[in-house]
């Protein structure tokens, strides 16, 4: 009876540390190609009011254009350089996440959103109204400078950001080859969070509240 109860204890323990192998997931966070990817994303896509700024050309840019010269007969029979470039690009972890979330429908959508509403957060911000929290997201310091109106725009805001910041975790999985669950989802959430609230804190305005990841508040 004994000998048939540890059997049974050993085949439990067995299976649980089975299960737990399953759950546990290592997967490989590149913390400086994804904060990386984050500016790239504000570049292309976070506009201000949702236009692009207009390029204005230099006076005369167009007289001190160097001038073509004719190459040499052997660069022309050898392989362009562009390839090598692009080869390297590749190689770039930092842009195969942009280039990656940048496909994404969900992603243009809340970054359009974001960049139609970015003036009007960023004079929260300039208020002294609001703060930015740990995980990159808008919240409330002084709810008496708040209208309800506002309070909607920064509940549309953060919905946005966390759409933002799902989506670069669901891009590293894809990138680590990683089965999309949501233990390994877990896993990367917070990280790429933390991330995305470093390079907003990067980003911010003189003056504007900012919180730390030790959960210190602070004027930048």
């Amino acid at each position: 009876m004994k000998s048939r109860l540890f059997k049974w204890l050993l085949a439990g323990l067995c299976t649980f540390l089975a299960a737990c192998a399953i759950i546990t997931v290592n997967v490989y966070f590149p913390e400086k190609a994804v904060k990386e990817a984050y500016k790239s994303l504000d570049d292309m896509l976070l506009k201000e009011n949702g236009t692009q700024p207009a390029t204005e050309k230099q006076p005369g840019a167009e007289a001190v254009q160097p001038e073509a010269k004719p190459q040499s007969g052997l660069f022309n029979e050898l392989p362009s350089l562009g390839l090598c470039a692009t080869a390297h690009a590749a190689d770039n972890v930092g842009d195969e996440l942009a280039v990656e979330m940048a496909g994404m429908p969900e992603v243009v959508k809340a970054y359009d959103a974001m960049s139609k509403r970015q003036s009007k957060i960023s004079s929260l911000f300039d208020s002294a109204a609001v703060g930015l929290s740990s995980q990159g997201l808008v919240v409330a310091r002084d709810k008496s400078k708040l209208t309800p109106a506002d309070e909607a725009l920064i509940s549309q805001e953060n919905q946005d950001r966390k759409t933002v910041i799902s989506s670069m975790a669901k891009s590293i999985l894809k990138l680590n080859k990683t089965e999309e669950s949501k233990a390994a989802l877990n896993q990367v959430m917070g990280k790429a969070a933390a991330t995305y609230a470093e390079t907003r804190r990067e980003a911010a305005k003189a003056g504007w509240w900012m919180q730390l990841q030790n959960g210190r508040w602070l004027q930048k």
